[in-house]
């Protein structure tokens, strides 16, 4: 599910503490790369997150839409600045105790959310994907 610029403007400016163009960017990116490879934990933690920040409906190719869910107490509560720092709080702590029940078939996933909630919550990490720069694309990439 690629974001659209309708889901990017609507993202609450205090959900991310990075700039829209550079959430946008990194979103698209691990969107494009899950397509890809849709069996990599890792990326789709990424996406987990970013999604459930920008309080996105996910669209299936198939069945109902639904809104999506926080990628480690997977409430289905939106994503607001307290259930945010709630989130990247739990998702630290699990990388921390790694429980082996969580994370057995979930290779790199844990790891990827708190990644990304460092980059975009606490800012204290770099993006958790790659981004492609591109003539006229964000400058602070």
């Amino acid at each position: 599910m690629v974001p659209s610029a309708e889901e990017i403007a609507a993202i609450p400016a205090e959900n991310v503490h990075v700039s829209r163009a550079e959430f946008a960017a990194v979103w698209t990116a691990a969107e494009d790369l899950l397509a890809e490879h849709p069996r990599d934990w890792a990326v789709g933690g990424v996406c987990l997150t970013c999604r459930w920040v920008a309080r996105a409906t996910v669209k299936p190719a198939s069945g109902p839409w639904y809104s999506a869910s926080a990628p480690v107490t997977m409430t289905h509560r939106r994503a607001y600045a307290e259930l945010i720092e709630a989130e990247s709080l739990a998702a630290a702590v699990q990388a921390i105790r790694r429980p082996e029940w969580l994370l057995a078939d979930r290779p790199g996933w844990v790891d990827a959310v708190d990644a990304t909630f460092a980059w975009l919550w606490r800012r204290t990490g770099p993006p958790p994907v790659a981004v492609e720069r591109t003539v006229g694309g964000p400058a602070n990439l």
